[in-house]
């Protein structure tokens, strides 16, 4: 919807939201219209870099054309229905995605947060039933974020956060560990324990990469226990890290995992994935979904998937992420370059507040975020190039030197 359409001004569309909506966000002070590829345009034609993709959401471009031309023709022929009816876009999604990553079943849901929320569900199911009613507990990363569900954000390790607080107990079972600390994970284990949940890259953490001997490690010590590998790969899946899957790097593979944002190329969508043995836990009527699967979503992954692949987007992020990374590393006051693939972060010293730079970017016409006052982290689309590179490095780089 464009703004002339409405017969309102920004500023009128502005105080509508802060007249009517709940307030949890920083807003930019645009009005976002249009969007194409690595540009987001407000009502006023200004074009900006969008290094941020929706949050690592529109890895194949802003409302990138086979995505767009997939959800018009679904919404043409159905809509929505429930999940009693087969429909082919589930069905050919579920066919892409188990074949690609190499795993068995998929659940479908909504967003990230509910995948997570499935993949604890089934994680703790699994357990009680193998094992016993006690079998649930699960293990997860200090610093990690997995969503803000009652269940997700109480795996979530980062008590006294925003996140958890003022919404009393959280839900019990879950005990936290320092991410990247093989033995701290072992000794967080009891014969209560059911699995380990972590992201392969803590992205809301401050963009921290797992080691090598960590993901391995975790693999074995699960294997060695009978115990679950649950990996989030909501922000790190499909093309993100410089593989299909940012697990692939670690040479494993996990008893469930979690994707959404990237999967739907805009549209809402998450799942999860697991194998035969464990997807047996989930019985008819424990666990279920109204829009969680649905027909336009799943056509529009399956173009998104397509593209990613079809592309070999996941060789550009791996080939535009050093690039990048190296371009940043030149920053002044820069203390560290994170990150896998096009996901990245630079950490500043204490002279320079990451906020500011945000806020200093995007009034320079680049959009980023900011985790803390310490990193900025960039997702850019997976199609960027050395010259929107170089672009987001020069403006985040005069950016730096105006706060200095």
């Amino acid at each position: 919807m464009k703004l002339s359409e409405t017969g309102k001004s920004k500023e009128e569309i502005k105080s509508l939201v802060k007249k009517y909506m709940i307030d949890t966000y920083e807003r930019f002070d645009m009005v976002a219209e249009t969007a194409k590829d690595m540009y987001i345009y407000d009502a006023d034609g200004d074009a900006y870099l969008d290094f941020y993709a929706g949050i690592a959401v529109n890895s194949a471009g802003n409302c990138n054309e086979k995505v767009v031309a997939a959800v018009t023709d679904q919404v043409k022929d159905i809509m929505h229905t429930f999940n009693y009816p087969y429909t082919i876009p589930q069905a050919l999604l579920a066919e892409k995605i188990c074949t690609t990553i190499g795993m068995d079943k998929i659940f479908y849901q909504n967003s990230g947060t509910e995948s997570n929320e499935a993949m604890i569900k089934l994680a703790r199911k699994y357990g009680t039933e193998k094992y016993g009613p006690d079998k649930y507990n699960i293990i997860t990363a200090k610093k990690g974020f997995h969503g803000r569900s009652f269940g997700s954000m109480s795996a979530t390790g980062q008590p006294g956060s925003a996140i958890q607080n003022g919404f009393g107990g959280m839900v019990p079972g879950f005990t936290y560990a320092d991410f990247n600390d093989l033995e701290a994970f072992k000794a967080a284990y009891t014969e209560n324990t059911i699995g380990i949940m972590i992201e392969p890259v803590q992205g809301e953490g401050g963009v921290h990469p797992a080691t090598k001997e960590f993901m391995s490690g975790l693999r074995a010590f699960c294997d060695e226990k009978g115990i679950l590998l649950l990996l989030d790969e909501v922000q790190t899946g499909w093309c993100r890290t410089g593989t299909v899957m940012c697990y692939m790097q670690y040479g494993i593979k996990p008893d469930i995992v979690s994707m959404a944002k990237a999967m739907g190329g805009g549209m809402p969508i998450g799942a999860i994935c697991t194998t035969n043995e464990v997807a047996k836990a989930f019985s008819m009527g424990s666990h279920g979904t109204t829009y969680g699967g649905h027909p336009v979503s799943c056509a529009a992954a399956l173009a998104q998937i397509n593209e990613l692949l079809d592309r070999d987007l996941a060789g550009n992020a791996e080939k535009m992420g050093e690039y990048f990374k190296g371009l940043l590393a030149k920053l002044p006051h820069v203390k560290e370059v994170r990150g896998a693939g096009l996901l990245v972060g630079a950490e500043f010293d204490e002279t320079i507040n990451a906020v500011d730079v945000k806020h200093g970017c995007f009034d320079r016409k680049l959009i980023i975020t900011a985790i803390g006052s310490s990193v900025i982290r960039m997702v850019p689309p997976l199609i960027v190039t050395k010259e929107d590179c170089d672009k987001a490095y020069e403006i985040i780089k005069e950016t730096v030197l105006s706060l200095v």
